[in-house]
């Protein structure tokens, strides 16, 4: 069986990858994903979130025990199922700082990728409800939606303002400090994967085929050309030929795991576990890095929040009122609001996100509140320093990689931590919120000194689920792909998700995601991507006016 091309990843980057090179009917384009179908109905309710970060649509890992924070392994939630991280996540919208991708053609090399060349990609994905202009997109496959935000969601925003941060009604503006509610990548009540958006209306296509449950074992190299992919049919290896080229989109920790798998990768590391080496690239599975999420819980004064629809009576009201009007909580995504701070005040973009939850014990490792309600303040450092690696457990395509971000081991993401917990207990404090609390839950009073917050962070601290950077792109020789996401020497293959990302954006990263898979099909059609007037009037204008 023969495609023009093969994509290895029905994520975020995969499935909008995939629908745009499926809009050429003269291309025969094949999607693979381990994971089954999006069927689970929890999936397309957004406050389905809740039931996603652990169980049998992610991969159940675990990191590698933490040097930096207890020795702990920690949960590692990575999604396996059709739309990936956007079937599982919660949702959040938002792209990060012009700064950042500015800095990936400065500081990295990577020409093509500063914020005005991947601005128009973004606007082409997007089709926001009320937002338009020189910063937004309408009419693109993804909704994108400002939530109604919750009672008490409108109180963290005043809780922030009154903490000293300005109102802001559009983190994907031109600036992303201050509180408000988030966007999120709901439309009509529901949930708006990249599945969904991109890939639903694209399956009618006789060029396009999407193929679930299968699990490849590794690309086929021939003559240092990708040629293909091989999986197992009724025990027996088979392969599947792509004419043209085999692109990779299994995400930060997949498509590593699936280069090294393959022979790419660190030579001696290929050697140790058993894998012949068919290229020598050092840099495969290093570079690892991921947000490092804290949470401060604190127990409300009444049912206030969303933990009392936990009990069946108010379980059945929620389904009643979705059902008949598309509103409340089922309607909601849990995060409905958030803010981007500064640690540091010299720093020219914010360098703390948060996100307030109304609800506890939503995410795995999160505590519950016994039998009361609660709230959830989230935070943690935009911009870490430390990095790790994906590196195989052995051979066999069967064990799941050692994953290791190596959380804390710089200085500067500790002392970072620290700050944002001290700020979420500064806007929790506030007297917006003085008649909704009871008490702090966790970590609670005895926990006062630096000392007490920088045990906490090690003890407490989570992924929040935004590994990059393990297939870095770069204008040098040392990177994995070039900026054409081209892996350098070998022909007819490419990565084109999160992993090639040089650093992690100031940002949730499922919306950088899909522009990279967008940018993907420009990159592979060797076509520019149709650019809104709005955006073209921005071109000339500096990464600071942006």
């Amino acid at each position: 069986m023969a495609y023009d091309y093969i994509v290895v990843g029905a994520g975020s980057a995969g499935c909008a990858l995939a629908a745009r090179l499926s809009e050429d009917a003269a291309l025969q384009v094949l999607l693979l994903e381990a994971g089954p179908a999006d069927s689970n109905p929890y999936i397309h309710l957004p406050v389905g979130f809740y039931r996603m970060t652990a169980g049998p649509l992610t991969w159940g890992l675990k990191t590698a025990p933490q040097r930096h924070a207890l020795g702990r392994e920690i949960a590692y939630a990575q999604a396996k199922v059709l739309g990936g991280g956007g079937s599982i996540n919660a949702q959040v919208f938002t792209r990060g700082c012009p700064q950042d991708y500015d800095a990936w053609e400065r500081a990295f090399g990577c020409a093509g990728w500063s914020f005005k060349d991947v601005l128009p990609h973004f606007i082409r994905a997007e089709d926001n409800d009320m937002l338009a202009g020189a910063w937004h997109g309408v009419g693109g496959p993804l909704g994108v939606s400002t939530p109604c935000a919750d009672a008490l969601t409108r109180v963290f925003v005043q809780s922030c303002q009154q903490m000293g941060m300005p109102y802001n009604a559009d983190f994907n503006g031109p600036s992303q400090a201050g509180a408000g509610a988030y966007q999120t990548t709901v439309r009509g009540a529901r949930r708006c994967s990249a599945a969904t958006g991109y890939l639903r209306p694209a399956r009618g296509r006789a060029n396009l085929r999407v193929r679930t449950g299968v699990q490849i074992q590794r690309i086929v190299i021939e003559k240092g050309r990708a040629i293909g992919v091989e999986m197992i049919v009724a025990g027996r290896p088979v392969v599947l030929r792509a004419e043209r080229e085999v692109l990779l989109t299994s995400g930060a920790i997949g498509s590593p795991r699936l280069m090294l798998l393959s022979g790419l990768g660190p030579a001696d590391e290929l050697r140790a576990a058993g894998v012949a080496v068919v290229a020598d690239l050092p840099e495969v599975g290093r570079n690892l890095h991921d947000h490092f999420g804290i949470d401060v819980v604190y127990e409300l004064s009444d049912s206030h929040g969303f933990d009392k629809y936990a009990k069946a009576h108010w379980k059945a009201w929620a389904g009643i009122e979705y059902a008949m009007f598309k509103k409340g909580p089922v309607a909601s995504n849990i995060v409905e609001g958030g803010a981007f701070w500064y640690a540091d005040r010299a720093a020219a973009t914010p360098d703390l996100q948060f996100h307030f939850l109304v609800g506890v014990g939503v995410e795995e490792g999160v505590p519950k509140i016994g039998s009361g309600s609660g709230v959830t303040l989230n935070s943690y450092a935009l911009r870490p320093r430390s990095r790790g690696r994906v590196t195989l457990r052995s051979a066999d395509p069967r064990d799941l990689p050692i994953v290791d971000p190596n959380f804390l081991a710089d200085p500067y993401d500790l002392g970072t931590s620290v700050e944002g917990v001290r700020q979420s207990r500064e806007i929790m404090a506030q007297s917006a919120f003085a008649k909704y609390l009871r008490q702090e839950h966790f970590p609670g009073g005895g926990v006062r000194t630096r000392a007490d917050l920088e045990q906490y962070a090690r003890q407490y601290g989570r992924t929040s689920y935004h590994p990059v950077g393990t297939c870095r792109m770069g204008g040098d020789a040392q990177s994995v792909v070039d900026p054409q996401l081209r892996v350098r020497g070998i022909c007819g293959l490419r990565i084109c998700d999160s992993s090639i990302m040089p650093r992690l954006v100031s940002s949730n990263t499922n919306a950088p995601s899909i522009m990279i898979g967008e940018k993907a099909a420009e990159l592979v059609r060797g076509r520019a991507a149709p650019r809104s007037l709005a955006a073209a009037a921005m071109q000339g204008q500096s990464a600071l006016t942006l």
